[in-house]
């Protein structure tokens, strides 16, 4: 059912931002893009880094949202 298809992919997705959270120090987005700019993360090193968390952050709020909007 969509359903669970929606909590595999919300399990998917927690995990790989796990994996960044952990490898980056960072619970967001703001604070990933703040450590970048103080000079915690290298940009050359964070880049692509950012923008998966930034992507991996509003595809879970997307599935969030459709859970929510499931009967």
């Amino acid at each position: 059912s969509l359903q669970v298809y929606l909590e595999a992919r919300r399990r998917e997705i927690e995990a790989q931002l796990f994996l960044l959270v952990k490898k980056h120090g960072v619970q967001t987005v703001q604070e990933f893009d703040a450590a970048i700019q103080a000079g915690r993360i290298r940009e050359r090193e964070g880049f692509e880094d950012f923008f998966t968390f930034d992507r991996l952050e509003a595809e879970r709020e997307k599935v969030l949202e459709a859970l929510k909007s499931l009967p």
